[in-house]
């Protein structure tokens, strides 16, 4: 059995697959674009030693060519790219290359030299019209309004028209993945830094944008598992959350009762936080999700107060 896994990309969510699957006793490997000494959240997860990392540039055809034939993996979870709609819009280039082309210059490959292999590509529920409803893998697409979400539909689109040339290729659609190991600047995150300043008195607030919309905050170890599992199914795109729904103001009034405060007392709403044209309500349903995985027993277990919970104690 072919045990090498291929992660392009080396971020958060790569970083807790690549723990998971190092349990099951794969051969992992990770590119970056540039190889360095230290991989933060590897060595948080204690596995940077039991992982194999690789310099690649995603728009060099000839160069995952030769990564493919060398390390003949099984699968390949392309998480590479620019993830934020802020960022897209400061480097719209960068997301374009990063979350389209590089995912279309590996399908090329894959279908032009009949590698065998399974291909993952991560997107977004973000590129989804729910209007209020929750989004399911057969959602209407929106009309992109970033640099991301044009970039994450062209993607989308491009893995379904490999798949149906009868490649082994899915998409991956994510909503909001937690962690510990998230950047300061993520939302609850911020909110749970914020609150541990406030209480040491060394700042008086904390600016926030929109907090009365609403999303679907899942657990990063819980949804690679589900990444995992669906690795033994036939290709198709699956969502994955955890079809529960959490208002911003119900994260800052939770996260502030906890620690018998008003929130209300300690927040500035701060217009230049509001995104254009965002949508209020984005979340999923994922009866399909569980359906698909019932055999593994896999469904979300953490979510609401327990999730964010978790993460004020471990930020």
């Amino acid at each position: 059995m072919n045990k090498n896994i291929l992660i392009i990309g080396s971020g958060v969510l790569g970083a807790y697959l690549s723990n998971f699957l190092i349990s099951k006793k794969f051969n992992i490997y990770v590119t970056t674009r540039k190889l360095k000494n230290k991989y933060q959240n590897y060595q948080k997860l204690e596995i940077q030693k039991k992982v194999n990392f690789i310099k690649l540039d995603v728009f060099k055809k000839k160069d995952i060519d030769i990564t493919l034939k060398k390390i003949k993996p099984a699968h390949i979870y392309y998480f590479a790219g620019v993830s934020s709609i802020t960022e897209s819009f400061k480097k719209p280039k960068e997301t374009m290359i990063s979350n389209y082309l590089g995912a279309k210059n590996f399908l090329e490959i894959i279908y032009k030299k009949k590698i065998n292999t399974k291909f993952y590509k991560a997107n977004s529920g973000y590129i989804f019209d729910g209007k209020g409803k929750k989004i399911n893998s057969d959602s209407k697409l929106i009309k992109h309004n970033s640099p991301y979400t044009n970039s994450q539909i062209k993607s989308f689109k491009l893995v379904n028209e490999y798949r149906k040339k009868n490649l082994n290729c899915s998409n991956l659609i994510f909503f909001n993945i937690e962690s510990p190991l998230r950047p300061d600047d993520f939302l609850i995150k911020k909110i749970c830094k914020s609150i541990k300043l406030i209480k040491k008195n060394k700042v008086k607030n904390l600016k926030v944008g929109n907090i009365d919309c609403i999303r679907d905050f899942s657990w990063a170890p819980e949804i690679v598992k589900a990444i995992y599992f669906f690795s033994k199914l036939k290709p198709q795109n699956i969502v994955l959350g955890t079809g529960r729904e959490m208002s911003i103001r119900y994260i800052l009034k939770t996260l502030f009762k906890l620690n018998k405060l008003d929130y209300r007392d300690y927040i500035e709403i701060d217009k230049n936080l509001f995104r254009k044209n965002e949508q209020p309500k984005i979340t999923c349903s994922v009866n399909k999700t569980v359906l698909l995985l019932k055999r593994f027993n896999w469904k979300p277990k953490i979510f609401g107060n327990k999730l964010l919970i978790k993460l004020y104690n471990n930020s």
